[in-house]
């Protein structure tokens, strides 16, 4: 039997009949020209051809000597016609790859990309809209832009190439906004001047606006330093009194009227931001991922208004924002950064108070989190500054007045490595592990460039709120952002999943054990060298970033388990674990774990966290206290992860639970319709309130309490 070659490099069998009907198609199309027998002579002389080669030929084959016959009968309109039709099939072949993953999300059966985001509610049009152009986006990036081993090593689930949605357009991932530039020099908001504004609930009006704007324009999050506020908070003040004293004539009673005044403008200000922010819709369907940092810097000349600021934002904060059944509940955004200092930490210190309202903040809404100026300043040359987002931090840069500048900095993007993968295909041996790892890296290399290359030719006419307005530059219009590419000013990341799994497939331990984790240490010091080798090569900022894996847990795990099976502890729990972090399951206390990971933390410079979960502590902040204090003097970066749920069907104000079947259930009425229950948990570094993938879900469930 006479075989053939498909496109796919399936062999089946020869059949004659397909020539015979493409050739008629192509001489009945509108421009061939039908010639009576032509088609059954032409697939007759290719079959004799067929059986008389040793050769197996491929569709290719075919194709072509159809075309070459055509033309020696003395029918070139039937062969362009037929050449016409190839082509049209082969760009079909090549463009029509999105459909079943687009039609899924308009029948709301796609789970893989719905899921991918606990922030993003898929059904809503201006999301789904979002979600269909980054499946087009994916589709041109694979075909067009990704060089091949790239591909094939995502496809394989060797790494990971975040963000490929957006991948092929002029945008990066996360930043810190020069926020204090944009408001005390003005800026542009689509076209329109923003004047330096006259008072704080301007000045917070403004705020938003620029923060919806930066969200469009990027795909990552944005932090926020809340000092940039405390002047406008001031020039409020001043002007109530003023007015004060002109309508009442006495300072003692103008000052007291001030003060009340702008408390109002105060509460209505941060109102505003927390609101706009939690009700705003982005161009890619969803609420601005927006980090705010809270911190008194002695010596700043308004530290007492940021200290003000910081108050009500906590306040508003414990209060929460109304669901639609009217009830408050914890909202996602924004995340709050409080930054534990000298000022605040020690009973009698200045902004002692203040600490004890995050804390009874924390408690209520999981938010704040919480940095220590003491640990921060030991990892980035004595600089306290924000993340970009959640978790992502940036190395120290100079100006040439050898200042060092963290406001209007960003992040290119990011590559992830899968370490269980390799811990897995070393098969136990550890020099194999780090062969492997190290040829790995090289690809994650190689994927920062390919970001740095597609964004070297953008200008600033890409984005001008980030560019030229303020955001992270004031270029000019046309000019290149090439320089801010390199040269430290932003980074480019390399992260990494699933430290214990490697561990335990290699060393047979966790990582907590001390082969576990001198294994572990040497994984972070072996990335560490070749960051350093990379930017001493290339000119780029790459930085180690402990991937936050809200999806790519479960999609490192899931390509995983199809290709090697399950195994225990490791592919069949569903899920990889985030980055250096102690396994979900481990019993371990909240002490001993940040002790633990805080090690880490200084060899993840570009980017980490770690959490601890707790029961309700609304009722024991004394204990609450306790950590938080540890926290400043043992680890740089925490977060404490607590339950903050209601249920719309009877009223349930506690615990969501996941049940056997891994669904979310109230516990009290049985209810297990998302759209009637409020359920957030710490998804990374964010909060997330639209639920989550089966990965996820099956690590919520597995987590136990560390206190």
């Amino acid at each position: 039997m006479i075989k053939v070659y498909k496109r796919s490099g399936e062999q089946v069998p020869f059949n004659k009949e397909k020539i015979v009907l493409a050739i008629e198609k192509a001489m009945s199309s509108s421009t061939g020209v039908f010639q009576e027998g032509l088609a059954d002579r032409i697939a007759y002389e290719i079959e004799d051809n067929a059986k008389s080669s040793d050769k197996t030929f491929s569709i290719y084959d075919i194709e072509e000597q159809v075309y070459y016959k055509l033309i020696q009968y003395n029918n070139p309109a039937t062969a362009r016609a037929y050449e016409n039709y190839k082509a049209v099939q082969r760009f079909k072949r090549e463009s029509n790859t999105t459909d079943e993953s687009i039609i899924g999300l308009l029948q709301k059966d796609n789970e893989s990309v719905m899921e991918e985001n606990s922030n993003k509610n898929p059904v809503i049009a201006s999301t789904q809209r979002d979600l269909i152009a980054g499946e087009v986006s994916k589709d041109i990036a694979r075909r067009k832009m990704i060089p091949t081993d790239l591909l094939e090593a995502h496809d394989e689930g060797a790494i990971h190439l975040h963000d490929m949605d957006y991948i092929i357009q002029p945008m990066f991932n996360c930043c810190l906004v020069n926020m204090e530039d944009m408001l005390d020099k003005g800026t542009v908001v689509n076209g329109k001047l923003i004047e330096t504004p006259k008072s704080f609930q301007v000045a917070c009006n403004v705020m938003t606006q620029i923060i919806a704007q930066i969200a469009s324009n990027q795909y990552g999050g944005q932090s926020i330093d809340i000092r940039c506020l405390g002047k406008y908070l001031r020039k409020s003040y001043e002007k109530n009194y003023k007015l004060a004293f002109e309508t009442l004539g006495n300072q003692e009673l103008a000052s007291a009227m001030a003060d009340k005044m702008t408390k109002k403008d105060l509460e209505s200000g941060i109102q505003t931001i927390q609101y706009q922010i939690n009700t705003l819709m982005t161009s890619n369907g969803q609420a601005p991922f927006v980090t705010l940092f809270m911190y008194i810097e002695e010596g700043d000349d308004f530290k007492n208004e940021t200290a003000d600021i910081i108050e009500e934002i906590l306040k508003q904060r414990i209060q929460g924002i109304k669901n639609e059944a009217g009830v408050y509940v914890t909202p996602a955004f924004p995340k709050l950064i409080y930054v534990l200092d000298d000022n605040n930490v020690n009973h009698g210190s200045e902004y002692y108070y203040l600490t004890q309202l995050a804390i009874r903040c924390t408690a209520k809404r999981m938010y704040p989190d919480y940095i220590s100026a003491k640990k921060m300043r030991e990892n980035y040359e004595g600089n306290v500054f924000s993340p970009m987002g959640c978790r992502a931090f940036l190395s120290p840069w100079k100006d040439q007045e050898g200042n060092y500048q963290f406001n209007g900095r960003f992040n290119i993007g990011v590559c992830t490595i899968n370490l269980p993968q390799i811990g897995i295909l070393s098969d136990g041996d550890e020099d194999k592990f780090f062969e492997i790892l190290e040829k790995r890296l090289e690809l994650c290399k190689k994927a920062g460039i390919m970001r740095y290359d597609h964004l070297k030719t953008v200008t600033s006419d890409s984005s001008p709120i980030h560019w030229q307005h303020g955001a992270i530059a004031r270029l000019g219009q046309h000019e290149s952002i090439a320089p801010l590419l390199t040269g430290g000013y932003a980074t480019v990341t390399l992260g990494y999943i699933g430290i214990y799994e490697a561990t335990l497939l290699v060393k047979g331990v966790s990582q907590t054990a001390p082969s576990g984790k001198r294994f572990a240490l040497k994984i972070m010091e072996v990335m560490n060298r070749k960051i350093s080798e990379w930017k001493e090569e290339t000119g780029l900022g790459f930085a180690l970033y402990g991937t936050p894996a809200e999806s790519l847990c479960y999609k490192f795990a899931d390509k995983d388990v199809k290709r090697f099976g399950k195994i225990e502890n490791i592919t069949d729990k569903g899920y990889y674990t985030n980055s250096f972090h102690v396994d979900v399951r481990e019993e371990i206390s909240a002490f001993e774990k940040f002790d633990f990971e805080a090690e880490f933390q200084q060899l993840s410079k570009g980017g980490c966290i770690s959490y601890v979960e707790i029961p309700n502590m609304s009722n024991n902040l004394e204990a609450l206290e306790t950590m938080v204090n540890y926290i400043y003097e043992h680890i740089q970066y925490a977060e404490f992860n607590t339950k903050s749920d209601y249920c719309q069907e009877c009223g349930f104000d506690g615990e969501i639970i996941i049940n056997d079947e891994g669904e979310w259930q109230c516990p009290q009425c049985g209810n297990k319709d998302h759209s009637t229950m409020n359920v957030t948990r710490r998804t990374c570094g964010y909060l997330g309130e639209n639920f989550w993938n089966e990965g996820k879900t099956k690590e919520i469930k597995n987590r136990v309490l560390h206190i």
